[in-house]
């Protein structure tokens, strides 16, 4: 989902959380320091800590970048900068589409801060798209991706660092962690062919982050009001839909869009899909 702006919104802020606060500090300072506004960034203890940490994160391959953050773990084991580096894997691979290793690293993520919300949304949205009917463990897949989501949307709030974070900046971060997390439970409601309920997280995934629309969120949301046979709005987001996939019309989620479009708008004009409209006298 939009890794694009996975990557412009939440490796921005990633780097903004890590630069300048993350440089070593003088432990020895004869003068108290105020308390901060707000939860503090991570920070490195010593300069070749930091040096480290800024190579690792900056290789553009996924495994490489997995690999630096496995060797930077093992050399720091106390590092507050270990989250950062395994997320900064974490978005390589889903930029990549590699959803098995993005899921792993964002476990590993969780291993460290149980409480992260980005790593959060990555395991649930994995079990959320990869899970299928005929997995012995679906029931358990399904209900672990609601009970992440679900834990994201509190933590977005109580787990990002504030201090020293461009307002606008972080604002733009937490509402994408908000729509993807409320895409992902827009995915299990549609699952379970709860209809109302995919649609209200659906519409919730919209508004929380309308600079850049889901196309897979708008499509399934048409599709939630078609269900509920709420056809002309059900249309206006398959065409939204067609737009937002304009440009990958042959990709799974273009032809999907398509051919929604296709029957609502056989619906709305009172044919049944598959059939001939009426001739006109």
């Amino acid at each position: 989902m939009r890794a694009a702006v996975l990557i412009a919104v939440l490796g921005t802020c990633a780097w903004s959380f890590a630069q300048d606060k993350t440089a070593p500090q003088n432990a020895q300072s004869g003068q108290a320091q105020a308390a901060p506004a707000g939860k503090r960034p991570p920070q490195a203890k010593t300069q070749p800590e930091f040096d480290d940490f800024k190579a690792a994160t900056a290789l553009p391959d996924p495994a490489a970048v997995e690999k630096a953050a496995n060797d930077f773990a093992a050399k720091y084991p106390d590092s507050e900068l270990r989250v950062v580096v395994y997320k900064a894997a974490m978005q390589r691979y889903q930029q990549a589409n590699n959803a098995d290793k993005m899921m792993e690293t964002a476990q590993k993520v969780l291993s460290y801060d149980p409480d992260d919300p980005e790593a959060l949304i990555g395991v649930a949205q994995v079990l959320a798209e990869r899970t299928r009917d005929t997995d012995l463990d679906k029931d358990q897949r399904f209900a672990e991706s609601k009970k992440d989501a679900e834990r994201a949307l509190t933590t977005i709030d109580t787990d990002l660092p504030t201090t020293g974070v461009d307002p606008q900046q972080l604002a733009a971060y937490k509402g994408f962690l908000r729509s993807n997390a409320y895409a992902v439970l827009g995915t299990l409601a549609s699952n379970a062919k709860d209809w109302p309920e995919a649609e209200t997280d659906l519409r919730k995934s919209i508004d929380a982050f309308p600079q850049q629309l889901d196309s897979v969120a708008v499509l399934r949301l048409a599709v939630a009001l078609d269900m509920q046979n709420k056809f002309p709005e059900a249309l206006k987001y398959a065409n939204q839909a067609v737009d937002l996939t304009k440009d990958h019309a042959d990709s799974p989620a273009g032809k999907a869009a398509r051919a929604e479009q296709d029957r609502l708008t056989k619906l709305n004009s009172g044919t049944a899909p598959g059939q001939s409209a009426p001739a006109k006298n």
